[in-house]
Parts: structure tokens; sequence; C-alpha cells
């Protein structure tokens, strides 16, 4: 541990934020699951609705750096090719 006292509070903010990316990393994949889940079940709205959702979240997430731009638009575009794929059969 630190000696120094700005670099404890370093030390307990870098634990803060990380606690918080991960929550939000794991809000995001859960909300990919429950996409793909609607889309099996073949629920237009539900659907729509979700990817947008999930859309919003991958945003936030790129925005304040919790994940690069491209790994937000990465997951945006495999997940709506899957969709699209499952809602089509």
């Amino acid at each position: 541990m630190a000696n120094i006292k700005s670099a404890k509070k370093r030390v307990l903010i870098a634990k803060r934020n990380t606690e918080r990316n991960v929550a939000f990393k794991t809000s995001i994949k859960t909300a990919i699951k429950k996409v793909i889940a609607a889309a099996e079940a073949k629920d237009e709205k539900q659907v729509s609705e979700l990817l947008s959702k999930m859309y919003q979240l991958c945003d936030k997430a790129a925005g304040k750096g919790i994940l690069h731009k491209n790994t937000a638009a990465r997951k945006k575009s495999r997940l709506t090719k899957l969709v699209k794929k499952l809602t089509s059969k």
C-alpha cells in the first residue's frame, strides 16, 4: 500500500472506478442476452426496444471511456447482424 496520502486516495478512486466499470460492462452483457432471447422468440417489438437500449448503453460506455469506441461499434454491429439472422428465419 502507498505511503503518501494522495497515492492512497488514488488507490481508493481506482478501486471505485473499476467496480463502476465492471458493473456497466455487466449491464451491457445482460442487455445483449435479452436482445438475443427476444430475437429467438421472434418478438419484433421487444427486439427493437431492447436493441435501442443496448445501443444507448454501448454509446454511453464509449463516451465515458469504459469501452473503446470501436469495441462499442463492433458489439452493436455483431448483435444487429445476429438479430437479423434470427428474425428472418
